[in-house]
């Protein structure tokens, strides 16, 4: 059966290895653009405060390339709820919002929501996106028990976005890849039955893809960015996003 799970090319680490010197190369856009034109099916950004990879000053471009170029691609803003990510939300108007608990000070997302204790303030906060018609995702652990997919459910959320990274790590442990695929598996059927859509994210490769769709038919879109840049230092831009769309059956 043929996978729908789309593609968003996340493009925070082309914007790390750019920022490692003061030029303008890799660009951001431009390898949006070749992405974009490749199938992927959207562009996903993490604008941190510290600007470490994704700047402020990156958003607008992208946003004008999605706009004029690819009016049916989806922008994909992910980030922390303070005042500042939500004022860039509602400035630059992604088609979805991932909000994600960690710290800004943390190098990469690496754990869901505790979805009872932080009820209110995503409650809140979803509210507020909603008003706007913005799609609103929430980082969630792979493990997840019933309460916390319910009290996920209680936020208004639209989707969740399934931490991979445990997953990803079991890359040479065929047993241990299983059991996390079993995890995946057990929470996205929690979700779906309390009317949540599933993304998934975080150490995805060529190679993992397929057993995890295969194993969570339904998901909507896969977040990828350390692994797809990976990719494309070998295969080129377009030539990795044919690869992982290849591998999501698409």
């Amino acid at each position: 059966m043929t996978s729908k799970t789309q593609l968003s090319a996340n493009l925070n680490a082309v914007a790390l290895l750019r920022n490692r010197r003061d030029l303008p190369w890799p660009s951001v856009v431009g390898l949006g653009r070749i992405a974009l034109e490749a199938g992927a099916a959207g562009l996903t950004v993490h604008p941190r405060p510290d600007q470490r990879h994704i700047r402020m000053s990156d958003l607008a471009p992208l946003k004008k390339l999605l706009d004029q170029h690819y009016p049916s691609a989806e922008f994909n803003i992910e980030g922390y709820p303070t005042d500042e990510f939500l004022d860039l939300v509602f400035e630059f108007r992604p088609e979805q919002v991932t909000l994600v608990p960690d710290h800004p000070s943390q190098s990469t997302s690496d754990h869901g929501w505790d979805f009872l204790e932080h009820q209110q303030i995503l409650t809140q906060t979803i509210n507020r996106l909603h008003a706007s018609k913005f799609r609103v995702a929430l980082f969630c652990d792979p493990d997840a028990d019933a309460n916390a997919i319910l009290a996920c459910a209680d936020t208004g959320a639209d989707r969740i976005e399934l931490y991979t990274g445990p997953y990803g790590a079991t890359h040479s442990d065929a047993a241990a890849r299983d059991e996390r695929l079993d995890d995946l598996e057990g929470t996205a059927e929690l979700a779906e039955r309390s009317g949540l859509d599933c993304n998934a994210g975080h150490d995805l490769t060529v190679s993992n893809l397929g057993p995890l769709v295969a194993r969570l038919p339904t998901l909507k879109e896969v977040s990828i960015g350390h692994g797809l840049t990976a990719d494309a230092l070998i295969h080129g831009m377009a030539g990795a996003v044919r690869r992982f769309n290849q591998a999501l059956g698409a």
